[in-house]
């Protein structure tokens, strides 16, 4: 009976019930029975199971999971849409998102980590809930335009967040219609905005610097070094005593060289080449030794862990690491002797592996290319240290072909640049191409990240003395898990009906299909649509102490080992390598599986920050050009309107469908077109199209253009 009563409240959370209810839908009807059913109430709402709403009227507690029936309050992440409705996504991956309605969402901000109470689903629908309770907010510090009046004054959220209201008293120095940085204080149930204060004025919208702030500071990065900090990293010194150096293995006499962007401070790696006397080649991969100089728990320990990584916006870098190091001390600039961790291969003409070599070394680079002088030189055949980057540019295909060969999907997406004039306004923008020069660092990137996470990973294949598999130590490894089969399925539907066929029965197979599809699909209107929609649909790489392998890359082991300048996985993984060369025990894997999934965070924000920068250059570059007729590609359909992207700059915007006056147009989703309901126009995904410049919205970065 306590289960069948337990049962009822569950498949009814949000009600409460008296016991002659209850014993209704129960069919219960005997005195008897009745009176069991009112003990048992009793005895529930003692242990707290039921909460007792009303006199005499019961509900289920909320936190209670009922056994053997769906869990009635689940954990999630609030996915908040512009509208005000939300979708919450589980933590258990194996369950669909939730539907919150707006009236139900309990002033849960985007982000936030929230209890969610299920709806009764009915057959044929989709799970429903409200929720309940806000378990950690994803984010205090929100930037906005302050907006004073008479007696109060609200902060105008950038990026459809809820407006905040600030006390006349709590406004401070700050004038009307300055980007501010404000924090929550409070947020009555009553009240439908919550109470803040301004924690920094910003400056005036429009303004880059401004721009450029306000974008980190609405993902609660840094902007700029503690003090502390900045003293601490003076107090470096920036001599190598020889006493370090002798303890090291000595490459500075073998010619070494750094390839980087042109515009790089940070060089955290190098390429050396010899030929052996075998006949063999030795290639070392260089890497800056971060952890000689960042101690474990130290204050710049501290402070880079924080950070997670350097973030890359258009115009400036914010470095992990405070200058004197990034752009100093740990920089493998040229003719200074540097601290490195090295991965050393002995290579056949075939670019095999004959050995690998790790360990602490000193080099000391005898010239700084740029990609683009690098890539003359393998065009040429000629120049600067060509007897070390033409075999190495040799070594690097063959590695580059061979993973190809073994299932490496060649994924594709477009980096856009821009060129800035004095004050960062943007100038100009372009597509960056990787050519041969790039393919050559990264190949042998990739190189010394398998191999080192091998070394460590590959001991639980071995056997030990009693004949049992070991465990291996534990490590940081960069993973990517398989693609998850219904996304899988519904890509490939997608690509089909745009005219290209792909196979999925075995992981070669889908590899094949994939790189093929992005050769076809080069230089055409959905190009970038299906890159796009192809990355989403495969797993996201991240950083874990369980190694799954790296899906794309076709690697059983994979680390990142070579930018510790920049990301401090890396440095973690300097420091683990270093630890097991000297045959240490293994660390505590739920301690560094938990820096790792704050590694994978910040990464992701840092992404998250740089494609705002890009989106907000883009639209300062079209704010000029406003009125004037472009030729684009619609790149996206939606029942709003038509994704334009502009050919040759890349710069993004939508056609409103309410703008299309010749005819009424829907939407034919299954087919990605919208079609005229009179006529029959259609304009087709991939499509070519002139636009015009209709409106641009710095502040929300956002381009409306119009259909010619």
């Amino acid at each position: 009976m306590k289960s069948q009563l337990l049962r009822f409240f569950a498949k009814h959370p949000f009600d409460a019930f008296n016991q002659k209810q209850i014993s209704a839908r129960l069919g219960i009807g005997d005195k008897a029975g009745r009176q069991h059913i009112a003990a048992l109430i009793l005895e529930l709402a003692e242990q707290q199971i039921l909460l007792e709403q009303k006199r005499g009227k019961y509900k289920l507690n909320p936190n209670y999971v009922v056994e053997n029936e769906p869990k009635s309050v689940i954990l999630g992440t609030v996915d908040m849409k512009s509208t005000g409705k939300a979708y919450i996504l589980p933590q258990d991956e194996n369950m669909d998102d939730i539907f919150v309605g707006s009236n139900n969402t309990n002033h849960a901000l985007n982000g936030d980590l929230v209890k969610v109470a299920l709806f009764p689903q009915r057959k044929g629908k989709r799970l429903e809930g409200k929720i309940i309770e806000i378990v950690k907010r994803h984010k205090e510090n929100f930037v906005g335009v302050l907006r004073i009046f008479p007696k109060y004054a609200m902060v105008i959220v950038d990026n459809n967040g809820t407006d905040i209201f600030i006390p006349k008293d709590e406004i401070g120095l700050a004038k009307d219609g300055q980007k501010v940085l404000t924090k929550i204080t409070d947020w009555p149930k009553q009240m439908n905005n919550p109470t803040g204060e301004i924690v920094m004025v910003l400056g005036n919208p429009g303004e880059n610097n401004v721009e450029m702030q306000s974008i980190l500071a609405e993902l609660d990065f840094p902007l700029f070094f503690p003090k502390h900090v900045e003293d601490e990293a003076e107090k470096i010194p920036t001599q190598i005593p020889e006493s370090e150096i002798a303890k090291r293995r000595d490459f500075r006499g073998i010619p070494t060289i750094t390839i980087d962007p042109a515009d790089a401070k940070d060089f955290d790696d190098a390429l050396s080449f010899r030929t052996l006397e075998n006949g063999h080649f030795e290639v070392g991969v260089h890497i800056a030794d971060v952890s000689h100089y960042v101690q474990p728990n130290s204050i710049l320990d501290r402070e880079a862990y924080d950070r997670g990584t350097s973030i890359y916006l258009v115009d400036r870098t914010i470095p992990m690491l405070p200058e004197k190091l990034c752009n100093g001390v740990c920089s493998l600039r040229p003719n200074e002797d540097k601290l490195t961790f090295s991965a050393v291969f002995e290579m056949n003409e075939k670019a095999q592996v004959v050995n690998s070599w790790f360990g602490k070394t000193a080099i000391r680079s005898t010239r700084r290319f740029a990609y683009e002088e690098a890539q003359d030189v393998i065009d040429t055949g000629a120049g600067d240290c060509a007897e070390q980057i033409l075999p190495l540019h040799k070594l690097a295909e063959r590695l580059r072909k061979r993973r190809f060969e073994t299932g490496a999907i060649n994924f594709h997406s477009t980096e856009v640049r821009f060129q800035l004039d004095e004050e960062a306004r943007p100038i100009g923008v372009y597509v960056k191409e990787s050519k041969e020069a790039n393919w050559l660092i990264e190949e042998f990137m990739l190189l010394a990240n398998k191999y080192v996470a091998e070394f460590v990973g590959r001991n639980k294949d071995q056997m030990s003395q009693r004949g049992k598999p070991t465990k291996a130590k534990t490590f940081v490894y960069r993973v990517h898990a398989e693609p998850n089969a219904e996304k899988l399925a519904t890509f490939v539907q997608f690509v089909n009906k745009l005219g290209y066929k792909m196979k999925t029965g075995k992981r070669s197979d889908l590899a094949t299909s994939f790189n093929n599809l992005f050769k076809n699909i080069a230089g055409k209107g959905e190009e970038t649509m299906i890159e796009t929609i192809a990355i989403r649909t495969m797993s996201k790489a991240c950083y874990s102490t369980e190694n799954i392998g790296h899906y794309g890359l076709a690697f059983p082991h994979y680390s990142h080992f070579t930018s510790p300048i920049r990301r401090y996985p890396d440095v973690m993984t300097h420091r683990l390598l270093e630890r097991y060369l000297d045959n240490q025990s293994s660390v505590d894997q739920a301690e560094y599986e938990a820096y790792c999934e704050h590694c994978s965070k910040m990464e992701k924000k840092a992404v998250d920050a740089e494609r705002l920068s890009i989106k907000y250059k883009q639209a300062e570059f079209m704010k000029d050009r406003i009125g004037e007729v472009f030729p684009g590609v619609i790149s996206g359909v939606s029942k709003y309107g038509i994704f334009v992207e502009i050919e040759g700059n890349k710069c993004e915007g939508m056609v409103s469908l309410q703008t299309l006056h010749d005819d009424i147009y829907y939407l034919d989703e299954d087919n990605y077109q919208v079609i005229g309901r009179r006529y029959g126009t259609q304009y087709k995904l991939g499509d070519k199209v002139n636009i015009k410049v209709q409106n641009v919205d710095l502040a929300k970065k956002r381009m409306d253009f119009l259909m010619v």
